[in-house]
């Protein structure tokens, strides 16, 4: 099976993120797309939400889509879980011939930093999803590149409450956890 995994905080969830996973299953070769989000960003100390909120709203996005399976291992890790530990889990549960690993273009500069990178180049496809303000220049990887016509950023949405920012599937409940 091919698959693309797509981590991230998703603090919270934004039209984005939902662009990204269009432009995945419509541009690569995969049966399905791994949602996975982070316990907590391991460059981050703390969260908006906290990760089973955010494990919630991602269900809640995409309960009923047959190619999308969101995967709880870093948020049931209760801890915060290197990408390559993750690949890893996936390896040992999911017969997987072809692996895209889906990254914005802001982890390049420090990619080479990320556990085990050396492994994990040998093991993964990278594919950057660029905006206008990334350079995708980087000498560590080879990549796919996603084009994402979308200046949106997660911080950015809270700092301002953008809730037109968040999908709508999903826009009631942030919107109740913002008042909170």
């Amino acid at each position: 099976m091919n698959i693309a995994i797509f981590g991230g905080s998703f603090d919270p969830f934004h039209i984005g993120h939902k662009k990204i996973v269009s432009l995945a299953l419509e541009e690569l070769d995969i049966s399905k797309l791994f949602i996975v989000p982070t316990f907590l960003n391991p460059f981050k100390d703390s969260s908006f939400l906290d990760a089973n909120t955010r494990l919630e709203l991602l269900n809640n996005m995409y309960e009923n889509d047959k190619d999308i399976e969101i995967i709880s291992y870093e948020v049931n890790n209760n801890e915060r879980t290197p990408t390559y530990k993750t690949l890893q889990y996936l390896k040992k549960n999911y017969s997987l011939n072809k692996i895209y690993l889906i990254i914005g273009a802001d982890n390049l500069k420090d990619i080479h930093l990320w556990y085990n990178f050396k492994n994990l180049v040998q093991e993964v496809e990278f594919v950057v999803v660029s905006r206008d303000s990334f350079s995708l220049e980087n000498e560590h990887i080879k990549a796919l590149h996603l084009k994402l016509n979308e200046e949106i950023s997660s911080s950015t949405l809270r700092e301002k409450m953008q809730i037109n920012c968040i999908p709508k599937k999903i826009q009631k409940k942030v919107k109740e956890l913002w008042k909170k």
